[in-house]
């Protein structure tokens, strides 16, 4: 038995759902919302968050513990790569996205737009939607500084950061919050990474009272 307790916008469940894809991992897909406080699920859970993995007896949590157990224990393909400095560059930007962009940014312009009415708690705050929207242009201008150095944006192979990255772009890519003509490199970083086939199951992705905005699944944009 694999499942994937997961929320469709959320960053941290796209995250694994690409690691579990590109390593070719099937698993069923069941829908949480965290805030609804299942005491089943906090059984399992008691963090009560998601993403959260299980495989036969094992249970797992939090995206980071989730993907190193499986780069251990499905090495191929490796999603770190070879050397003990190329492997910090990849986690380190891995925590980018994970940390920095996620407070800067999808929260300020995700959590607000989608997931306040989901949840229903309250209405959209527009100074956090307005500095969301300023702090995204650092990011993809840093985004943009890398990948003139490099083919991915840890080094010269793709690794946990690009998916760390793309989970991110993609939940706001889906509420039309990423403007593609900041920096063409992004642009085309992330059509290569919207393009593999572990990315198919994102671009199928339907929010009720949330459709998808016309570009989103275009793998030309």
């Amino acid at each position: 038995m694999r499942r994937l307790y997961h929320m469709p916008l959320s960053p941290f469940c796209r995250k694994i759902r690409l690691v579990l894809a590109e390593k070719k991992i099937e698993v069923e897909l069941v829908e949480e919302r965290p805030w609804e406080k299942r005491m089943e699920y906090l059984r399992q859970n008691p963090a009560g968050l998601v993403p959260m993995l299980k495989i036969d007896d094992v249970t797992l949590s939090d995206s980071g513990a989730i993907f190193e157990y499986l780069e251990e224990t499905y090495p191929v393909p490796p999603l770190l790569p070879q050397g003990a400095l190329a492997k910090a560059e990849a986690r380190r930007m891995a925590a980018w996205f994970d940390d920095k962009f996620q407070r800067e940014v999808t929260v300020k312009l995700l959590y607000e737009r989608v997931n306040k009415r989901i949840m229903k708690t309250g209405y959209p705050d527009s100074q956090a939607i307005k500095d969301g929207s300023q702090a995204i242009k650092y990011h993809l201008d840093y985004m943009d500084y890398l990948l003139d150095q490099r083919r991915w944006l840890a080094g010269d192979v793709m690794t946990i950061a690009d998916f760390a990255a793309a989970a991110q772009l993609s939940c706001l890519d889906y509420i039309s919050g990423v403007d593609w003509a900041h920096s063409e490199a992004v642009k085309d970083w992330y059509a290569k990474v919207k393009s593999r086939p572990a990315f198919r199951s994102l671009l199928a992705d339907q929010v009720s009272g949330f459709p998808q905005p016309d570009h989103y699944a275009d793998l030309d944009f």
